[in-house]
Formats: C-alpha cells, structure tokens, sequence
C-alpha cells in the first residue's frame, strides 16, 4: 500500500468477496463490484452492479410465512469480457493455472487496475493486464481496456464480450430462500457492428434499464444474441511479446433518470457519442481531481491511507451526482445486498462528514427524507400516533421494509424481527437538518422542508409521550434502542423497551430545537406553517413540558440504557469469551444456547454513549439541565466506564462511537477503539460482513472523527468553535472545509499549534470560538493560535 493506492496480490478464492467489495467502483448514480470480468457469479465471485434508488418488491415464503421485501436490484451484468485459446476452455482464476496475480486500486484516479498471468502449460503464459473506471464525470458511463500479451507462443485468441440480463440477487447467502429475481423482458439487440444493446424492467416497482455496449478491437468484431445475453466476439491474433488491446465502452440508463425519452434510446445514443477509453479517461481523471479537492484530508501513516480508501468509498456512494437524484444513504453502500440496500440511520454518521464538503449533497439526502414525509405521517397514523413516525429501514417509497424474521445462523432459527421499533430514526433525520442548516447557513431549507420535518417529528414525539403521575415525569414506552440486542424485557409477551435514555434525550432535543426554530420563523412563514398542520399555543406549550420532563433512569449514580436496565444480570464476560473467542454477535449465541440477551446487561453498541457522540460536552449538560437533571462530569465517566465493561462491539459503529467519547473521558482509551474503527472493513472484523457490502456510517464516521471528533469542531450560532484533544497517535493532521459559502477553509492541528486559513473571497469574516479566546478572521487570513495545555 501507498498513500494513494490500494493492492492486492495473489489470488486466494476465501479473500474474493472481500477485495470485491473493496474494489468497488461508483460515481453516486450507480456502481460495479470489483470482481473479474471473466467470472461469473457464483459461490466464490458475485459481480454485482447498482444504480441508487433502484429498487423492486418481491413475495417469498419463509419458514411457512409470506414474507415480502423490497431490494435494491442486481442490474444487468456489464462487465463479462472472457477469453480462451481456440477449442480450448475459458480461462478463470478458478479453472485454470495462475502464475502470477495483482489488483491496484488507484484512489486519486477511481480506476481499479489488475493483471494475471494465465500459465497454459509448455512454457506458455498469457498475461492479461485491465483498467476499469465508473466515469466520475458522465454517471451513465463505465469502461473497460484489456491487453493481452503471448508469453511463449504465437496464437489466436478467441474473446467474447457481454452484457447479461441473466442476473438475481444472490449475493447474501443467508437471503438466497427469498425470490431475488427482479428483472423480466430481458430484450436484447445490436444497432452497429460494434455496438449491442439490452433492456428489462423490474418485475413490480416497473423501472426500465437499458445498457448499450461498444467493443473495439483490431479484429472484426461479431455480434450475436443468445437471450438473455447480448454477445460480442472477436478474434485476435497474438505474436508472442506484443500487447493486443481490447476496449469496452458501456452506458446505463433507467426510467427514472430525468431529461430522457426513453432508457435504451439514451443508452445507445450515449455509447454512440462517447469517445473512446483514452478520449474518455481525461474527464473523469478531472472529476476525480476536484472531488479530491474539496474533500482534502492529510493525515499521515496507515490511518490516513485507510481514511483515504473510506473516503474514497463515500465518495462513490455519495458524489455531487447524488444531488440530483432522489436517494437515501444506503448503509452497506453500492457495494453489495446486504440489509437489501436499506436506508437506516446511517445518515447520522455521513451527512456531518458531507456538511463540511458536499452541502449540495446533503441538501439533497434530506429532501428525500421531506418527499417521504407525508408516508411516515400516514405509518403514525396507522399506528395511532400523530406526527410524523420514519421507518426504521426504507427503500424506494419510505414504508417500513425491516424484516419481520431475521434468521439466526447459529442456530439455524428464524426469529421475530422488532427492530421497526427503533422510532429514534426520526431523531437523527431532525438532527441532520438542524446540522446541515447550521453548516451551510441554509435559513431558506430551515424555513420550509426543514421546519416542516421538525415539526411533524415533534408532533410525534409528544404524541408518544405519556405523564406518569407517580414519577412527575412524561414518559415514552415499547421502543428499542440503537443498541439492538433489547428488544423486550426477559419473559414478556409483548416486544419493545420503555425510557430508552438515548430516545428520551434526543426526543426532548429534537422538541427544544423544533421551538426554536418556529420562534425564529418570519411572521408570515410562521402564519403559513400554523395554519396548515393546525399547530396552535396549546400544542407548542405541551412540547415545552415534554422537552423539559422526559424521563431519564439512572442505576448505580450512572445513566440506564432503559428503565429496568439495572435489575438484569450480568453476563460472565470473561465466560464467554473463553468459550466462543469472538462475542460480537453475543445475541446469536445466546439464542443458539435457549437463552436471550434481553435477560442481561449487554449491549451491541452502548447507545447511552451515543449522547456523547451527539452532543459537547457542553450540550449534553445543558440538556440533562433542561430536563432538570444534573449530569456532571464524574458521573458522565462512570457512565463510560459501565457500558466500557459491558458491550460487545457487534455493530461497526460501536468502535467509532467508543473512541469518539473515549477521546474526552478517556483518552489513553480511546485509540484502540479508533484503531478498531478503521480496521472494521478492511480487516472485515465482523467475519465475512464486508463482503456483502461495506459499512458507509462506520467509514464516514472515521472521517468526522479526525474533522469532529478530535478536533472540537461544532458549527453552532454562526460560527465555529473548536477545542481539539489531540491523541498521541494522531497529532499532526489537516483538512479543509467548505463552510457558509467559504470554499477550502484550511484548519491544520501540529503538535499543539492550530492553523486556520480562510481562503480569499467576497464572503463575510469566520468566527472562530477556542476554549479561551474567540478569533475573527477575513476572506485571504490565516491565524496560528496557540491551544491551551
């Protein structure tokens, strides 16, 4: 590894579905796993490709149940480009002698570069050597160079290129009993001598996809259709020594991209009008450039090589392309089928990293979540709650889509899914628009979508809320948690946690902010807003009681994760671990064993630390203040120190969130957590998850932790505030920020000294609060200002 490339050498099949995943490229429309265009999808290999927002609903029967899901959809496979000598078989990595293999994912440029020697007996060898990009700069399209080179022989060399409609979701193994066949009417067809196209629809959700590919080789080329595939083949005639050049050229197009007719006409037509491999790399070599630009990150050693690849992989997830489409942050990115290409809460940890870069893109992921308002007004509705209630996981439409049985491989069981609890995801949605409005300076959103957002939230969270006579408190009943593992009290019939603490507490944030906001509404926004929700004095004088009642329980002079949390049992940890070795998925086990988590106190991911993940230090107390309550710092690092000694880590966020909070309360802590953070995909620390899909919050999160986390960094009343706790680890970092129209804000932090540089513009001066002083600087300024011990 270098600081800009990524490599893999060797060719191990057990390590395919993880370089896969790694190797992924995307541009924010759609993106292609890195498998090798000569294997086709099987057991070892899975060349998935998907576009964002592309998804389809299916009816399976499970475990004697209709269950119904809707996934994001496998699309037509455009990468097969296989190869063999006449009369002989495809050559593969799986079929056939490998000499020698390397893959070199290069970060600055989005491409992924690979090379293989094919030994072919007697001496011979065939080298075959691609490059590959998703152009960053035209998101409908992909190309693909292959050059092969004769070692020991002269010969011909038969290559057959192809797009291939004959592709299911198969990529989870735990999810291959559902139905994972989307695509139906797979058409196929040429409209040149080098150029074939193919289009479907999916099965239910009706969208249209279209694929044209041009090959270009210094052989004829011929076409022919064998349906589902479109084929093209070439004959080519190698001299031993000599690199043959084969170029593949594809656009993607779907029904639901704007400012078209029709998706095969603008397929073809843009396969047409492209240029070639080398015509088209100049524009995307740029785009990659200015992405890199806007986003630049200086951290040195192996953690700023794996923030780079996370970046990286953000990037292609989320690009400025994003903004123009209508899409959620899908969590395991556009890397492969886990969670079915869900969006959860993930935005929680992603859109704060885009704040400061990619405003536009933010803008646009919260837009979505305001198009499914109206949805999740009806889902309250339904449940016989007011306001607006977001699901948990959502697809194309904003339904609820968490599973109603999840399978437990252990044992093999499938179990009730009541993680359509987790009501908190209308928190983080609340808090992404209050943060993005606080970065971007964007009173227009606030005023309308965002005001609108909140408000209905708001309605919701006082609408669960209820008065509990005997404690003086409101109180909020049968959810679950971030953490996952708790779903019910031991031995109840009926699902769901009461006072979960990180509920509460965002619950009474998301109302205080919500008032504050309608406060600062124009007189006429204000008037407009009322009248059409029916909000009156009485509603807003309910929410202000609410937000400074919530009840919050305590055990032990430490904060409870839910009401009843000090009354389980301990688990005998050190038990376990000598036992089973890894205890992340500790939930699993249990279950395998006829026990359940629910009977002890142990937690997947501490969601009580979540608080100060959230919130300064600073917020938190005024919060727990506001709520009558006193959180000092003593009982905030007993707090830390009780979930420390009782989490299993079984999410990727729980490291993040462990050496965020650990950076203040314990910071000599708090980089094994960091470490931990960083490794989790590369490493793939959860056993094989990586594979099906990388973990987009747990990768952006990294990124705010060195731009948030370790920096102090709060965008808050028009300004930014700062107070780094540098970590002896990591020191010495730098990067730039977009903020209220200031373009590459530069804020360096080296061995205690802090730079700050505001480049030349128009706009207006930045304040900036430090813990001991508040400096004001120009467009064109920079200032060094000494931290304190």
């Amino acid at each position: 590894m270098t600081g800009w490339t990524w490599e893999h050498e060797g060719y191990d099949p057990a390590d395919a579905p993880l370089r896969e995943s790694l190797c992924t490229l995307g541009n924010g429309y759609f993106a292609t796993r890195g498998a090798l265009p000569e294997c086709s999808a099987d057991e070892v290999h899975y060349p998935g490709t998907y576009a964002a927002g592309i998804y389809d609903r299916l009816t399976s029967e499970v475990a004697g149940r209709h269950v119904e899901n809707e996934d994001m959809v496998n699309l037509p496979n455009w990468l097969p480009l296989r190869f063999r000598l006449p009369g002989g078989t495809w050559l593969g990595p799986d079929a056939a002698t490998v000499l020698d293999h390397g893959e070199t994912l290069h970060l600055s440029s989005g491409l992924l570069e690979r090379r293989t020697r094919y030994g072919l007996g007697a001496q011979r060898a065939l080298l075959v050597r691609q490059e590959r990009f998703v152009h960053m700069a035209d998101p409908h399209l992909a190309g693909l160079r292959t050059e092969f080179t004769a070692e020991g022989f002269s010969g011909t060399l038969e290559v057959e290129a192809a797009l291939d409609g004959d592709v299911t979701n198969s990529g989870v193994p735990r999810y291959r009993d559902l139905d994972g066949r989307h695509l139906t009417h797979v058409l196929t067809g040429t409209t040149a001598a080098d150029t074939v196209w193919l289009r479907c629809r999916t099965r239910t959700s009706d969208i249209r996809i279209a694929l044209a590919a041009r090959l270009t080789s210094p052989a004829p080329v011929t076409n022919r259709h064998d349906r589902p595939r479109a084929l093209q083949t070439t004959r080519l005639e190698l001299a031993a020594g000599r690199p043959v050049t084969v170029d593949k050229v594809v656009a993607l197009h779907t029904s639901r991209d704007p400012a078209i007719s029709d998706p095969l006409h603008a397929a073809v037509d843009r396969v047409v009008r492209a240029g070639g491999f080398d015509e088209l790399l100049p524009a995307h070599l740029t785009a990659w450039d200015q992405l890199w630009r806007r986003a630049e990150l200086d951290v040195p050693g192996e953690a700023g090589r794996i923030l780079r690849l996370h970046l990286f992989h953000v990037l292609q997830t989320l690009s400025p392309h994003t903004a123009d489409l209508d899409v959620g942050v899908p969590a395991r990115g556009l890397h492969g089928e886990a969670y079915r290409g869900h969006v959860f809460w993930d935005e929680l940890f992603v859109l704060p990293y885009l704040n400061l870069h990619f405003p536009e893109v933010s803008r646009a992921l919260l837009h979505h979540r305001h198009r499914r308002l109206e949805r999740a007004r009806t889902a309250a509705g339904d449940a016989g709650r007011s306001g607006a209630m977001y699901p948990w996981q959502s697809g194309s439409d904003g339904r609820e889509e968490a599973q109603q049985l999840h399978l437990n491989p252990r044992s093999g069981r499938w179990l009730p899914d009541h993680s359509h609890l987790q009501h908190h995801v209308g928190s983080a949605i609340a808090y992404n628009v209050w943060q993005y409005c606080e970065s971007s300076g964007d009173q227009e959103f606030l005023h309308t979508k965002g005001a609108e957002m909140l408000l209905q939230i708001s309605r919701f969270w006082a609408g669960s809320a209820t008065f509990d006579d005997r404690l003086g408190r409101y109180r909020i009943t049968g959810v679950v948690g971030p953490d996952e593992y708790h779903d019910a009290y031991p031995d109840a019939t009926e699902p769901g946690l009461d006072d979960n603490a990180y509920t509460n507490v965002t619950a009474a944030w998301v109302l205080a902010r919500t008032l504050d906001v309608l406060r600062s509404l124009p007189e006429p926004r204000r008037r407009e807003l009322d009248r059409r929700t029916g909000l009156d004095a009485a509603e807003l004088e309910e929410w202000e009681e609410i937000s400074r009642t919530l009840h919050v329980p305590f055990h032990h002079g430490v904060i409870s994760q839910f009401e009843g949390y000090g009354e389980l049992a301990e688990l005998d940890w050190r038990g376990y671990r000598h036992r089973y070795g890894d205890i992340r998925r500790l939930d699993r086990l249990l279950e395998a064993e006829g026990d359940s988590v629910n009977r002890y106190q142990a937690s997947k991911q501490a969601d009580v630390l979540m608080l100060g993940y959230l919130f300064s230090p600073a917020e938190l107390q005024a919060l727990f203040r506001r709520l009558g309550m006193s959180l000092d710092e003593r009982t905030w690092r007993r707090t830390v120190d009780h979930y420390l000694h009782r989490t299993s880590h079984g999410s990727t966020l729980s490291g993040l969130v462990h050496g965020w909070v650990l950076a203040r309360a314990r910071r000599a802590d708090a980089w094994k957590f960091c470490q931990e953070a960083l490794q989790a995909d590369i490493a793939d620390i959860q056993g094989g998850t990586t594979g099906e899909g990388i973990h987009l919050g747990a990768m952006a999160g990294t990124l705010d932790l060195v731009q948030r986390g370790l920096t102090g960094l709060e965008t808050r009343g028009g300004a930014l505030w700062l107070d780094p706790v540098p970590l002896p680890e990591l020191s010495s970092y730098g990067f730039t920020l977009r903020y209220r129209g200031h373009w590459g804000v530069r804020l360096r932090l080296e061995h205690g000294l802090l730079e700050i540089a505001v480049p030349s513009s128009g706009r207006a001066p930045i304040e900036v609060h430090l813990p001991d002083r508040t400096v004001r600087l120009n467009p064109g300024e920079t200032d060094r200002p000494a931290l304190p011990e």
